[in-house]
């Protein structure tokens, strides 16, 4: 929707550059997805932007656009990150479910496709995607775009379909100009720093455990204490403790690219390349990235525009050594027992080995449009082709040297494909000088493919053998059977079809009101036959007060409200909810689920393990209202805009437990009702304005957002899903918890016959409440607790300039979230943690530190069988909210300076700059960081720091 409201661009220099005129813009009036969203409110300020070294489009989004919340869970370069658009559409208890909640990203009209999260079902730990587990979206270069924009208006979302019904995010590349020569040559080169490390050794850990086994051990648990403790003179944990110099590392980052676009108004075109190494500050990880781009227009006629586009990036990353990750993806745990030492020289043995090991990571990326333009008088048809490549490889070898004497290796090759048809013919009717309409129909095709291929073998004849040898006889019995390794091969694939048509109509009165209307069918393979088919309306108006009630004011420079309603459905990213009962093959137990055979002999069987699904599944949808009111003043220095909104994400898929005898987990259902409803607020304004030689601009975005869960399948009021409990009226993100009210100090202070699920309680052990009063304490008393996401978010950005400097800064915020340390739990947990020997039990080399806002908490009795610190309590429950200096940059335009003016011509512009991130956090959070709490609201500790960053750059426009 377009208005009055100034976009969040820095304007600081805006009246002293110089904008040469050119000729029209073929690409940009004859590609209808590229002029779709030109002008709308939320756009990123990408002058201001484009300085700091962001590596994906997540980055590029943190706190810089209003109702946009980017979860960074990991400093790790090339890692996973997520984008929630006011508030979640589903529940977000696992790694899993992220996947549902993202909204889509469009570039240039292509809608991206992401990793399918179906390879989850073959995965025993969900830490990381199987494969490369690469964030797809890093494939955006800044200094290759022209606009990035959110879109949440109802009707706009309703008119893009299915694929957007988590919302938005709309990115327009650069693209040739008609008789305009540019090259542009943009590069940085700079550091990521390592953190400041209190490192400790096991005098430290020794001494921690002490008050425990003094005030609770017996002879028995003194007998069991952790062996690499027992012994003070072992300099292997008793020694320096100089860890963090193998671990930790400044490592260089760089960045260069080239863009040229030439050409006339009948042929022109651009090219852009660019290559990038980005760094953490841990454990040697990297991500190579390299961009090709090129796009041409041809105007063969008048009346007949060709305009293509092709993307190409390939992501190569270094993944972290983490024992954590490493045992996940080769779901086996060796002895723990001794933990990795915390001394530099015996800890780089360990590195020694682990460089015997391989893990190549690598995504291939390719997509872009051919479309086809006609405009004759007022009619204007277009035709777009467009096409989505993505694939990953991932090759994994252990020596057994880390697996207690079992080599393991996996490989695995997926890809994604999409490709599309959109077709569209316009009317524009001028009835008289006061009241037009436009018309509008087309039909969309969109054709889904995701595959991979994945085995893992173990135990292979020695650690030379680093690859899977198959039979390459076709004619043996033995074809494609391994010979060295004992190999589980997976393999899946789904393809689903989307098949929509739409008419839509806008009407305007003069420059006072306007009204648009659509009308669309949507049609997905993913639905069963009797429900895949569904319509979906939206309206939406504007009407222009300044204009009615306001034309002769001087306070208004404009003022609007606009409005509109609109329904999306929501399409199921697993095509097996189309199929109805149906067999699979799970043939794993407890341990392993996932085996889908024996013996080298594929099984199938009834879905027991992942749960039933039945006839009767409705497809989901969305309905969402939008109420804005924005307005300038001042001769537009000061912008505001706010806006109300609603959005019901109805009729959503559960898995609702079944009675055990029946075999099942559980059985889907559809029913489930989301409720996110909030308030935005967008201020832009010059503070200082335009006539003096020091220019201050600033703009904030502010969002708070309350989500409810309104219905669950079924009618039913409440339901438990593992260790997460969902209820009608309540956040779908709250924590299940016990409340933690102190501890008994004696046996006395225990009430008669209490227990925590059937277990006597005894002195030492927490007090939790029992809030039912039947003396016994069990999962009737755990309530709900906390949000996992916050309640408000946005940002604050400045651009202050004097003459040719410029300096920005931007801060950003989340509060009102709060998170479960996990982390906390299990270093108090010490006694479970390592008798249990499981994934859990896994004690990184990063552990060997303190953290200046650690908390302490009560003494209770660590060999209790409650788990007297188990996670599921408020004790660990923390406020997470916070606030960042996220970015400073300080530039100077050479290009305006006297010494350009005199020496040289043709410079644009020559910006030389140097940008700082990441420089402060203000929390009361205890962990490392607030942001690197995981996707389910657990601060497990495991993922690296965010790292601080400082480049030095250069932009050149000739």
């Amino acid at each position: 929707m377009i208005n009055c409201f100034a976009q969040q661009q820095d304007t600081t220099k805006a009246k002293r550059d110089t904008v040469k005129t050119v000729k029209t813009d073929t690409i940009g009036q004859m590609v209808y997805a590229l002029q779709k969203f030109k002008n709308v409110r939320d756009t990123l300020p990408l002058r201001s932007i484009s300085p700091v070294p962001n590596l994906s489009l997540q980055q590029m989004l943190k706190g810089n656009l209003a109702g946009v919340f980017v979860q960074e869970p990991n400093g790790e370069p090339g890692t996973e990150q997520s984008m929630i658009l006011r508030g979640p559409s589903g529940v977000l208890f696992t790694k899993r479910d992220i996947y549902a909640l993202q909204p889509a990203v469009y570039l240039n009209g292509v809608p991206l496709a992401q990793d399918n999260p179906f390879a989850f079902d073959v995965q025993k730990y969900d830490y990381n995607r199987i494969g490369p587990a690469t964030n797809l979206l890093a494939q955006i270069n800044i200094d290759n775009i022209q606009s990035i924009s959110i879109i949440k208006d109802p009707f706009e979302l309703t008119k893009l379909g299915p694929n957007a019904a988590n919302g938005a995010i709309y990115i327009t590349t650069k693209n040739a100009k008609a008789g305009v020569r540019d090259i542009s040559l943009n590069t940085y080169f700079g550091f990521v720093s390592p953190p400041k490390v209190n490192a400790v050794n096991g005098l430290y850990e020794n001494n921690f455990r002490k008050p425990f086994y003094q005030k609770y051990g017996t002879a028995e648990n003194y007998e069991s204490y952790a062996s690499y403790l027992s012994d003070s003179t072992n300099t292997s944990y008793y020694g320096a403790s100089n860890w963090n110099d193998k671990f930790y590392q400044t490592a260089p980052i760089y960045s260069a690219d080239l863009g040229i676009t030439g050409g006339s108004e009948r042929a022109n075109f651009r090219f852009f390349g660019s290559g990038t190494k980005n760094a953490g500050n841990a454990d040697n990880t990297s991500l190579d990235k390299y961009n090709l781009f090129f796009g041409i227009n041809m105007a063969p006629f008048k009346w007949l525009t060709v305009s293509s586009v092709v993307n190409a990036a390939r992501l190569d990353r270094t993944r972290n050594k983490s024992l954590r990750d490493r045992f996940a993806e080769a779901r086996y745990i060796p002895d723990l027992s001794s933990p990795l030492s915390p001394n530099a020289e015996v800890y780089n043995g360990y590195l020694e080995e682990i460089a015997k090991a391989v893990d190549n990571n690598r995504s291939t990326i390719l997509n872009g449009s051919l479309t086809l333009s006609s405009k004759i008088n007022k009619a204007t048809i277009a035709s777009s082709l467009i096409f989505d490549y993505n694939e990953g490889s991932r090759d994994y070898f252990t020596p057994s040297t880390l697996m207690d004497g079992v080599s393991y290796l996996s490989n695995y090759f997926g890809y994604t494909q999409r490709i599309g048809m959109n077709n569209y013919i316009a009317y524009s009717f001028e009835l008289n000088k006061d009241h037009k309409l436009a018309v509008e129909a087309g039909l969309n095709f969109q054709d889904d493919t995701y595959k991979y291929n994945y085995a893992r073998g173990y135990n292979g004849p020695n650690d030379f053998v680093k690859i899977n040898l198959v039979s390459g006889n076709s004619l043996a019995t033995d074809y494609l059977h391994a010979k060295d390794f004992l190999v589980f091969r997976y393999i899946d694939k789904a393809v689903s079809n989307l098949f929509s048509f739409y008419g839509s109509a806008k009407y305007n009165y003069k420059n006072l009101l306007s009204l648009n209307a659509i009308l669309r069918r949507d049609g997905s393979s993913n639905g069963q036959p009797d429900s895949r088919w569904v319509t979906t309306p939206a309206f939406s108006a504007n009407f222009n007060l300044k204009e009615q009630f306001f034309k002769n004011s001087a306070i208004f420079n404009g003022l609007n409200l606009s409005g509109g309603w609109g329904r999306t459905i929501r399409v199921f990213l697993d095509d097996k909810f189309a199929a109805g009962p149906q067999y699979r093959s799970e043939n794993g137990w407890f341990e392993e689920p996932t085996i889908p055979g024996y013996n080298g002999r594929l099984g199938i069987n009834r879905p027991y393990g992942s749960g039933f699904v039945g006839y009767g599944i409705k497809m989901p949808f969305v309905d969402r209202t939008d109420l804005t009111l924005d307005a300038s003043f001042l001769n537009q220095r000061l912008n505001t805009a706010i806006t109300v909104y609603n959005r019901n994400d109805k009729n959503q898929l559960l898995g609702i437990p079944v009675p055990f005898e029946t075999g099942y987990t559980q059985k889907y259902e559809s029913g489930m009702e989301i409720n996110n409803k909030g308030i935005e607020l967008l201020l832009n304004g010059n503070v200082t304005g335009n006539t003096s030689s020091l220019i201050w601009n600033t703009s904030i975005n502010l969002n708070y957002n309350v989500n409810q869960l309104k219905a669950l399948p079924g009618g039913l009021n409440e339901i438990v899903i593992g260790e997460n409990k969902l209820v009608v009226g309540k956040p779908v993100g709250s924590f299940w918890l016990y409340t933690n009210d102190g501890i008994y100090n004696s046996d006395a202070e225990v009430p008669a016959g209490r227990t925590f699920n059937g277990i006597p309680l005894k002195a030492g052990d927490p007090k939790w409440v029992d809030y039912n009063a039947d003396n016994r304490i069990d999962n009737k008393d755990k309530v709900l607790n906390g949000d996992r996401l916050p309640k408000f978010t946005g940002g604050w950005n400045n651009t202050i300039s004097y003459k040719n400097f410029d300096l920005n800064f931007n801060f950003i915020f989340a509060l009102g979230q709060k998170a479960i340390n996990q982390y906390e739990a299990s270093r108090y947990g010490f006694i479970n943690r390592e008798s249990n020997n499981d994934i859990n039990s896994v004690k990184e080399v990063s552990s060997w530190q303190i953290f200046d806002k650690a908390k302490t908490y009560p003494l209770y009795n660590p060999f209790s069988d409650v788990d007297a610190y188990r996670a599921d309590q408020d004790l660990f429950l923390e406020n997470a909210a916070y606030a960042k200096l996220r970015s400073v940059t300080l530039g100077y335009d050479f290009a305006k300076s006297s010494i350009f003016k005199k020496g040289t011509a043709g410079f644009k512009r020559a910006y030389l700059y140097a940008t700082a991130m990441n420089l402060l956090t203000i929390t009361n959070f205890s962990g490392v960081d607030p942001e690197l709490i995981n996707f389910n609201g657990y601060y497990d500790g495991a993922n690296l720091a965010i790292p601080t960053t400082i480049v030095l750059g250069l932009k050149l426009d000739l």
